[in-house]
């Protein structure tokens, strides 16, 4: 999952991204309404935690600008007004959720796992590919039967593969969708995750390189409620 906070108290913002991050998310961080205007107009977020009180241009209009764009994109508002007139408003300028300052860190990660899990097309259960199983909500992976520890990236970049169904991913949409903006797009960084997680994820291979174009996971799907597969 991608997310922007934009909060002008550089202490909270990079509390609040160190503590997604430790949650396996991908966070960008700006200070001012103009740097993260900036931001979302380039890169594609799953959630926007937001600050309404900020320098430039003020959190009400970025959130605007962002509901208006068309994205799929989810804002949470993030402030110290926290009266039932300040929720409201938040609300009717398109904001998809409002939690007041201070705020219970659990709290802040559940509400951002249940927006992003709508700024995205609906997600299985469990993603698998032949007797490889991902459980997104519980942050596992199986093959045989038997748990595979991966590191927060490993597991992105597997659950961006199996949730493509078979499609080739490129390395420029695994460093979007995995790291934040302070990866290096020149680096080594996916070649050297995906053959990481070749080598914990054993034989026989999953993962297929497709020279020129990316990675891709041939025969993933999904096991619907009733259990059956999705593909």
């Amino acid at each position: 999952m991608r997310v922007l906070v934009v909060e002008d108290e550089a202490p909270l913002a990079e509390a609040v991204a160190r503590g997604l991050r430790r949650e396996g998310m991908a966070v960008d961080v700006a200070f001012t309404g103009d740097d993260g205007h900036e931001k979302a107009t380039v890169t594609r977020y799953d959630v926007v935690v937001l600050d309404r009180d900020l320098p430039g241009m003020p959190g009400d209009d970025l959130c605007r600008e962002i509901v208006n764009s068309g994205e799929l994109t989810r804002v949470l508002m993030l402030t110290a007004s926290g009266t039932v007139s300040d929720r409201v408003e938040g609300l009717s300028l398109g904001a998809d959720d409002y939690l007041a300052k201070p705020f219970a860190f659990p709290e802040l990660v559940a509400r951002v796992r249940a927006l992003g899990r709508r700024a995205t097309p609906a997600t299985p259960p469990v993603l698998v590919a032949d007797d490889v199983e991902l459980d997104p909500a519980k942050r596992t992976v199986y093959r045989g039967g038997r748990p595979v520890e991966l590191t927060r990236k490993e597991f992105g970049v597997l659950e961006v593969l199996l949730a493509a169904k078979g499609a080739v991913v490129s390395s420029e949409e695994l460093l979007e969708r995995v790291w934040d903006e302070n990866a290096d797009p020149f680096t080594t960084t996916v070649r050297v995750t995906v053959m990481t997680l070749r080598k914990k994820l054993g034989e026989p291979g999953i993962i297929e390189t497709v020279v020129g174009s990316g990675y891709r996971v041939p025969g993933a799907g999904a096991v619907t409620e009733s259990g059956s597969l999705n593909r």
